[in-house]
């Protein structure tokens, strides 16, 4: 089975349209489309994680056609990944992350500086190893 055959069968396994799929992946239908087609591109890694969870099957299958296409009931709980899991309690805090999760990549750093920035006014100080952190414009 082919990748582009892959990525189909677990679309329909999950009973998505094209368009659903690309939705929740953050492409376009085209692009979910180029990605079925025979000769079609292959998605990034990225994309193709992002394919892996919103389907429900296994990356690796997925990604090389080896194991099991479906995550057991206790891989499924282990295979959300870190960055995306919410260990926030505060309802504040979880809206900015919120925010700046679905914001576009480009406007990420500008929303870093301004919550830095108002944290600096309220505070009269740096935000310590932050500061460093941030990204060069």
């Amino acid at each position: 089975m082919t990748p582009q055959q892959r990525i189909r069968l677990a679309r329909r396994h999950a009973g998505l349209s094209q368009a659903a799929l690309g939705a929740a992946v953050g492409v376009q239908r085209s692009a979910v489309g180029h990605w079925e087609a025979a000769q079609g591109k292959f998605p990034s890694a990225a994309h193709l994680r992002e394919v892996a969870m919103v389907t429900g099957v296994q990356f690796e299958w997925l990604a090389t056609g080896r194991g099991k296409m479906t995550l057991s009931p206790d891989t499924a709980l282990d295979s959300v990944a870190a960055v995306d899991a919410i260990l926030v309690d505060d309802p504040l805090e979880l809206r900015l992350l919120g925010a700046f999760r679905d914001a576009p990549t480009l406007a990420k750093a500008p929303l870093v500086e301004l919550a830095e920035q108002l944290a600096l006014q309220r505070t009269g100080r740096p935000r310590g190893t932050r500061e460093a952190a941030r990204i060069p414009s």
